[in-house]
């Protein structure tokens, strides 16, 4: 959406698109969507059209829990654990087979919390993600860990 923005009016923008993906359903997406149409739709019709050709991918990411979407949208905890993941992969260097290689990423997100009681700062940003995912793709992160 930025990249048809001018930079002056990012802050705006992102703070009238937030409403839209934070939405609870898909019905008040639309209606946040509709307002932000209203609002930015005459200065930057681009965006809009970007969001309006991309709402039937858009719309089953709000079938997701908030904290899963939480933590979706927030660059900085996905990139902790893609930089603990490369960390695994470079330190083992080759593998040789795609199972190998599964198992070490595997291995590299489950160290994220080793005793299962969760560290401050990890807690507050993932253990209750964790638990929503767990819910919903009905339990292979802690399938083996009982």
């Amino acid at each position: 959406s930025f990249r048809y923005a001018g930079r002056q009016d990012w802050d705006k923008i992102a703070k009238a698109l937030k409403p839209v993906y934070t939405a609870p359903t898909k019905d008040a997406a639309t209606s946040r969507f509709l307002q932000f149409c209203e609002e930015w739709g005459q200065k930057y019709p681009a965006i809009v059209r970007l969001w309006e050709n991309a709402w039937a991918e858009f719309v089953p990411f709000l079938q997701f829990d908030t904290e899963i979407r939480r933590i979706v949208c927030t660059t900085n905890a996905i990139e902790s654990v893609n930089a603990r993941i490369r960390r695994a992969v470079r330190a083992r260097g080759h593998f040789p087979s795609e199972a190998a290689a599964l198992k070490c990423v595997y291995l590299a997100v489950m160290s994220l919390d080793p005793t299962g009681t969760g560290r401050k700062r990890w807690t507050s940003r993932w253990k209750r993600a964790l638990q929503a995912f767990d819910i919903a793709f009905d339990g292979p992160l802690t399938h083996n860990r009982i």
